[in-house]
């Protein structure tokens, strides 16, 4: 793996990141539609660069990992959920989504959290794999949660007890 650098996100990060996304846009692991021209903001009241890590390799932003609190409930405060995980694809398969995971993973352990969670698309097999690797679980199945370019696609619930 070469080495990358991990870090949470600033506004300054923002074009980049919005380009990661679009390029990395894909309906193995998207629900939403693919991102048409004007493109609207990568940063907003949801996706706040506090709630990103990203991962730089020769100062070049490489990927990103997005990671928050699943709800605003007192009760549900020692949990983190990661919706979202890009890796640019000129940067794939050096180990950059990896490192952001374990990363996410220390975060939310130093920030107390018991669990982390996750969905990820039944279709997505490197992701579940990279997942498992990492000693996520399967909790739950949703059956044929979403239809994409015509076919029924399963909502997987992963998730991981931190020590």
């Amino acid at each position: 793996m070469s080495e990358s650098l991990v870090r949470t996100a600033v506004f300054a990060d923002e074009e980049q990141l919005a380009v990661i996304d679009r390029r990395t846009w894909s309906t193995l692991h998207a629900v939403t539609p693919r991102p048409q021209s004007p493109y609207g903001r990568f940063f907003d009241d949801r996706h706040r660069p506090e709630d990103l890590l990203v991962a730089e390799v020769a100062g070049q932003l490489a990927g990103f990992l997005r990671m928050v609190p699943p709800t605003a409930l007192p009760c549900n405060a020692h949990v983190r959920q990661i919706q979202g995980l890009a890796v640019d694809t000129w940067a794939r398969g050096r180990g950059i989504a990896r490192t952001l995971l374990d990363a996410a993973c220390a975060q939310a352990a130093d920030e107390s959290a018991r669990r982390i969670t996750l969905r990820v698309l039944g279709h997505n097999t490197p992701a579940r794999r990279l997942y498992e690797s990492a000693g996520f679980v399967v909790e739950g199945i949703l059956p044929e949660e979403f239809l994409l370019e015509g076919k029924y696609v399963d909502d997987v619930l992963m998730g991981k007890k931190l020590s």
